[in-house]
């Protein structure tokens, strides 16, 4: 099964900069959205023998995910269940029979580290929701698998981002978020682009809009497909859709038996 994870930041936006045909030529088994910043009934967007799931934030042109898929869940759930994080369209989880794909968008640190504190409690929250659904077992009786995917805002290595001497405590950047990844690693996740690629340097999901940053490949790793310690045996493949133009971020990709 192949599954693509894309934060298109404005998806009305990237619609005008060929998505159907990046859609339709990816052919995914699962493709997951970030940042739609949509809400309902404002965009008609449908791919033949696909179905899709949405959950906007409250607030209009914010935030917002969506998953499309050619396998009928068995059931979706939206957000985490706490309120207090709730309200931003941030996370759809898909049960499927034998795992739960999840996902999200994280919520920024924001300029001058005003929203750390709420990140810091988002991840702790998210966390323990993953490690909730990684304990849930099938009807065969065997623990589910877990698929995370999304825009995480948070660079986990100094070889995730080009400047990391430049950006130290920056958002995306504080030892506070890359030690909440840290943790959860260390409670039976796997970062799967590093799982096969270990050593592999500027290879980059996010630039920013500044600076012909893109062009000189300035970038930083956000993106992710995290999965659980059980899915480790069916992993066949990661990729950076390096060379996919639309937005400031580009797809990311997990091939899984």
């Amino acid at each position: 099964m192949k599954f693509i994870s894309w934060n298109v930041n404005g998806l009305r936006a990237v619609c005008g900069k060929g998505f159907a045909d990046i859609f339709t030529e990816l052919d995914a088994d699962f493709f997951c959205l970030q940042e739609t910043k949509l809400q309902e009934g404002q965009i008609d967007l449908e791919f033949l023998g696909y179905r899709s799931y949405w959950n906007y934030a409250d607030k209009k042109g914010y935030s917002g995910t969506a998953i499309f898929t050619k396998h009928d869940p068995v059931s979706v759930s939206y957000g985490i269940g706490i309120d207090e994080h709730d309200h931003e369209g941030r996370v759809i989880t898909l049960e499927m029979e034998d795992f739960f794909l999840v996902c999200v968008y994280t919520p920024n640190a924001q300029d001058g580290l005003k929203r750390l504190d709420y990140r810091m409690k988002w991840e702790d929250d998210f966390r323990e929701f993953l490690k909730g659904l990684a304990e849930r077992t099938n009807a065969k009786g065997e623990k589910m698998g877990v698929i995370v995917c999304g825009d995480l805002n948070v660079a986990h290595k100094e070889i995730d981002l080009k400047n990391p001497k430049g950006n130290r405590m920056n958002p995306g950047f504080t030892d506070q978020e890359r030690g909440q990844f840290t943790t959860l690693l260390d409670a039976g996740f796997i970062d799967t682009f590093r799982y096969f690629y270990p050593d592999q340097a500027d290879i980059y999901s996010w630039w920013s809009y500044r600076f012909q940053a893109r062009q000189k490949n300035v970038g930083w790793r956000i993106d992710y497909f995290v999965t659980s310690e059980n899915l480790k045996d069916r992993l066949k493949g990661a990729r950076i859709h390096t060379e996919i133009f639309g937005s400031d971020h580009c797809p990311v990709e997990l091939t899984i038996d």
